[in-house]
């Protein structure tokens, strides 16, 4: 099981960047954190999703 945002998935396995795309994100507005580590952009389609992982995807919001 893997913890995205809190909640627990079934996403192990997954590559890290298609499953971000599969869920919405715009790439160029999140930073990701993976096990307490931030994880550059260009590395983001080199990592799979592995069991116990803990994600945290962070969204740039605009607005004033």
């Amino acid at each position: 099981m893997v913890t995205v945002n809190g909640e627990k998935k079934e996403i192990a396995g997954k590559n890290l960047y298609q499953y971000l795309k599969e869920e919405g994100f715009e790439m160029n507005r999140v930073v990701v954190e993976r096990n307490l580590e931030i994880v550059p952009k260009e590395e983001l389609e080199r990592i799979t999703i592995q069991e116990e992982d803990s994600i945290e995807v962070l969204r740039f919001v605009g607005g004033g």
